[in-house]
């Protein structure tokens, strides 16, 4: 019903004025406790990569999709986007193929450090391996028929590859930006 009507979930903190469109919006709720919201930890304690990829379709659907889809341009229908989060395996796959490759290369989740090495090899493995399947499976791109769809999901999976492997967050946000770069310069455009 919030998503379809605009309405206001009275679950946030204020806006700044400048952003504020009415009181307690949902571009207001801190992603801390987004996060606790979700409670895909609890659900699936054993399966951290699916306990992201909760996190992160919830994400795109109240962030994305109805913050900055919505509330902020006026539902012109930008976030289909948004969808290939939550919407079919593909992420799935991406992610679990980064979860692999941590395990077998860098000794399973939070063994590898955060240094700029461990990020480009765990980023650009992932990075790859979702561009190699993009091209060898044409039904890949159909789903993701848009190049703003793959570049979110080829970065999402791997910042999500590069968290797991570190424990750090900040590692993760490195191998998302390493990854939107390396789809510029694979195929030469982000959109």
């Amino acid at each position: 019903f919030a998503a379809k009507h605009a309405g206001v979930i009275q679950m946030a903190d204020i806006l700044p004025a400048r952003r504020a469109r009415g009181p307690n919006e949902p571009g207001g709720i801190k992603f801390g406790h987004f996060g606790d919201m979700i409670q895909a930890d609890r659900k699936y304690p054993n399966d951290p990569v699916k306990a992201t990829l909760e996190v992160v379709g919830a994400g795109a659907m109240l962030f994305d999709q109805i913050w900055l889809g919505s509330y902020m341009s006026g539902g012109v229908g930008f976030t289909q986007y948004a969808t290939a989060a939550y919407t079919d395996n593909i992420l799935d796959d991406f992610t679990y193929y980064g979860l692999d490759y941590i395990k077998k290369k860098h000794g399973g989740i939070g063994k590898a450090k955060p240094t700029q090495e461990a990020i480009s090899d765990i980023a650009t493995e992932v990075n790859l391996y979702g561009m190699e399947q993009y091209e060898t499976y044409p039904t890949t791109l159909e789903s993701h028929f848009g190049g703003s769809q793959r570049a979110s999901v080829l970065a999402a999976a791997s910042g999500i590859s590069c968290s797991l492997a570190t424990a750090n967050s900040n590692a993760g946000l490195n191998g998302w930006y390493l990854s939107m770069l390396m789809h510029k310069e694979g195929w030469s455009r982000l959109g």
